[in-house]
């Protein structure tokens, strides 16, 4: 299994999820067809499938130019809102991708239908497993609660932590620069993050870099445990830390 991160508008990623033994792929969020259609030209592989994280014309807009340019192939999504959507999935709900496993787990806050799609396989080239996060979970950060609640918000973060610690994160956008500034300003004696501003100085593309064990330990949305996160927010209950972690990133000009 590979995934080949494809950059589209100014921080967006689309992503091909790659059958290396079959040269099958899915297209994650494809926003630009054409884009894509190079990546997997290049990669040699065919595209079959279409995994729509969530509605946001960001991530779903290019579902009608996908199914103009492969007509028949399967655009798997959490509702109706999704663009040229032909197979509604829920959470726990399982599908394949050849060889490779695709399991949907339900997150919603950022939208109602977000899904975030785990994968792998034990064919072709050997991979920890790929978690594809949309804008519910970046690198050190976590999306707007645009249709959620805090509580929603730590549920669907909760739930990502239960994957396996090497899983690697492939989320929705570049914004590893600011996640970290802000998590510096509310978890200053983090040691992790000192890793992170390495990767960030060495890279200008930091998705998959990083995994879910490395999320619990530099995400401040996650360590909602910790003492400096507790004092940062003046919050007890994880509600309520998050609430006020999320108004002040959403305040952040650092």
């Amino acid at each position: 299994m590979k995934v080949v991160p494809v950059p589209v508008r100014s921080d967006n990623y689309a992503y091909l999820l790659i059958d290396d033994a079959s040269k099958k792929a899915a297209a994650v969020d494809p926003y630009d067809v054409p884009k894509v259609q190079a990546a997997a030209e290049k990669e040699g592989v065919q595209i079959v499938a279409c995994l729509t994280t969530h509605h946001h014309h960001d991530h779903s807009g290019g579902n009608q130019a996908f199914a103009q340019r492969y007509p028949g192939v399967p655009i798997y999504g959490g509702s109706n809102q999704i663009p040229a959507l032909t197979n509604l999935v829920k959470d726990k709900d399982e599908f394949k991708v050849d060889n490779i496993s695709v399991k949907c787990m339900a997150t919603p806050c950022h939208t109602q239908d977000s899904i975030c799609f785990h994968a792998t396989s034990s064919a072709g080239v050997e991979h920890p497993g790929a978690v594809f996060t949309g804008d519910t979970l970046f690198i050190a950060g976590c999306g707007r609660f645009f249709e959620g609640t805090g509580d929603e918000m730590v549920s669907a973060l909760s739930y990502l932590s239960t994957l396996p610690d090497k899983t690697i994160v492939y989320n929705g956008h570049e914004y590893t620069g600011g996640n970290l500034a802000f998590a510096k300003s509310v978890d200053p004696a983090n040691p992790a993050l000192g890793r992170l501003a390495t990767l960030v100085k060495e890279n200008e593309i930091t998705t998959g870099l990083t995994t879910i064990g490395d999320e619990k330990e530099w995400n401040p949305f996650i360590r909602l445990h910790s003492e400096s996160i507790r004092k940062a927010t003046g919050a007890s209950t994880e509600s309520d830390i998050m609430d006020i972690l999320r108004e002040k990133k959403n305040n952040f000009r650092g």
